[in-house]
């Protein structure tokens, strides 16, 4: 099939987006287009003006700061999979990125093509849940900052609003020094380039890494395509915080994970 006729718009400043947001809030924004143009090819989705945005350079860009660490909306999942800064401070992003779908998909799909698709298998969703990112929302009428935990409404559902862009997502270095942490995200796939079983997100900061048996002082997972949204695993947390890390512990973890999974 093809798309139904629509209006085609390619902005090249965030301002200039947002405007034509503004006047048309029921047009579909195109961020990587790795999944809008299939869903318009089947009629799926049936809009009447699309606003592409990945002219707007503004948004394109991986920041990684004393603080905190940025990533704009139409950041390449290429480009958090090969950021040298990134693995070396929140290595579960370039993780993340690295088993999305294959090389072509990786190269043209966005970090908020993903976040704002809200697919719960998705990798992104379910690492930025893990990390307790923020979203900025902006829109022709302000800004507001959203927790990713808060933004996931229900099965591709999001509090996104109509006239709104996610510009950027942002995660606070402060609970993650580099010496003391570590990160992984891992994907149970039937296939290469499918959606995964199952993915887990997860990060451990501990008192001292060269102990024998370490103190969990903050721990951190959250798992995708175990609920109508990224599933964030609170009991499965607590359940290793303040405890030294051993294998008792990691057995806690997956009983508290199997009983909250769905």
């Amino acid at each position: 099939m093809k798309p139904a006729p629509f209006e085609y718009h390619r902005p090249t400043t965030i301002a200039e987006a947002l405007d034509l947001l503004a006047g048309h809030p029921d047009a579909a924004v195109m961020a990587g287009n790795q999944s809008l143009g299939i869903v318009m090819g089947n009629r799926l989705a049936t809009p009447d003006h699309v606003v592409d945005i990945n002219r707007v350079d503004d948004l394109a860009f991986v920041d990684v700061g004393e603080d905190e660490v940025a990533v704009g909306a139409t950041a390449r999942h290429r480009d958090l999979e090969r950021s040298s800064a990134l693995r070396a401070t929140v290595p579960m992003l370039p993780e993340a990125a690295a088993q999305i779908a294959g090389p072509s998909v990786r190269s043209r799909g966005t970090v908020g093509g993903s976040i704002c698709e809200a697919d719960p298998a998705g990798n992104y969703p379910t690492a930025a849940v893990a990390l307790d990112a923020d979203l900025r929302l902006v829109s022709a009428g302000g800004e507001r900052t959203v927790a990713a935990r808060d933004f996931f409404l229900g099965f591709m559902m999001t509090d996104l609003g109509e006239a709104e862009l996610v510009e950027r997502v942002t995660v606070d270095r402060g609970p993650f020094p580099a010496g003391r942490t570590g990160m992984a995200f891992l994907e149970l796939k039937p296939a290469a380039q499918t959606w995964p079983t199952i993915s887990a997100a997860a990060a451990v900061r501990v008192d001292d890494p060269t102990a024998p048996a370490p103190v969990v002082e903050e721990a951190r997972l959250a798992l995708a395509n175990a609920a109508d949204v990224p599933l964030h695993v609170p009991d499965a947390e607590s359940a290793v915080v303040g405890e030294p890390l051993s294998e008792a512990g990691l057995d806690a973890v997956a009983e508290a994970t199997v009983e909250a999974a769905d």
